[in-house]
C-alpha cells in the first residue's frame, strides 16, 4: 500500500501546476458526485417517500374521520329505533293497519302475512297490504299515519299503479314490517 501511495505522490510531483489544478478539479467533482449519489440523493428520496406516506396517511385519516361520523350517525339512529321498539306499544299489526285505514277513509282490499327472517334480537312481522281505487291524497295520508304510528312500522316494497278505468285512482301494494324484542 505504501508503495502505491509513493508512486501516486511521485506522479503528482511530475505534473505541471496546470495539470495538478485540473486533476484536483476532477477529484473534487468526483468526490462531490459521490457525496451527491451516496448521501444527498438517498436523503431526498427518503424525504419524498416520507412526504408521500404522510399525504396517504392524511387521506386515510380524513376517510376514517368521515366514516366514523357516518358510523356514529347510523349508531345514533339505530339507538333511537331500538328505543322506540322497546318502549313502543305491542299490538297486532293487522289491527293497527285496519284502524289507520279507517282513519284515512281507505278500505283495505287484503292483508296477507309474509314470511320474515328470524332475528337474534327482534321478531319481525311482515304484512302485505293491497289497496284498490284510492286517491293519491288518501294514500299519502295512510302512509303518513303508518310511519307516524306509536308502534314501530316500516313500509317496504311499495308498488303504485294507476287504474285503467279511472286514472285518478290508484291500486297500491306494499309490505309493512313491525318489530318486537325477542
Amino acid at each position: 500500500m505504501a508503495e502505491i501511495v509513493a508512486r501516486i505522490g511521485a506522479a503528482l510531483e511530475d505534473l505541471t501546476p496546470r495539470e495538478r489544478l485540473a486533476l484536483t478539479a476532477v477529484g473534487v467533482a468526483v468526490g462531490l458526485s459521490l457525496v451527491w449519489l451516496a448521501v444527498v440523493q438517498p436523503i431526498r428520496r427518503a424525504q419524498q417517500d416520507a412526504e408521500a406516506r404522510i399525504a396517504r396517511a392524511e387521506t386515510q385519516l380524513s376517510l376514517m374521520t368521515r366514516e366514523r361520523a357516518e358510523y356514529d350517525e347510523v349508531a345514533a339512529r339505530l339507538g333511537r329505533i331500538e328505543a322506540r321498539i322497546a318502549r313502543g306499544p305491542k299490538g297486532n299489526i293487522f289491527t293497527t293497519l285496519e284502524n289507520l285505514a279507517r282513519n284515512s277513509a281507505i278500505k283495505i282490499e287484503s292483508l296477507e302475512p309474509q314470511a320474515a327472517p328470524a332475528g337474534d334480537r327482534y321478531v319481525e312481522e311482515k304484512v302485505q297490504v293491497v289497496l284498490k281505487s284510492v286517491t293519491l291524497n288518501q294514500l299519502a295520508q295512510y302512509l303518513g299515519q303508518i310511519e307516524g304510528a306509536p308502534q314501530l312500522l316500516s313500509i317496504k316494497a311499495l308498488r303504485i299503479r294507476t287504474r285503467a278505468d279511472k286514472p285518478e285512482l290508484l291500486d297500491v301494494t306494499f309490505t309493512v314490517s313491525s318489530f318486537e324484542p325477542v
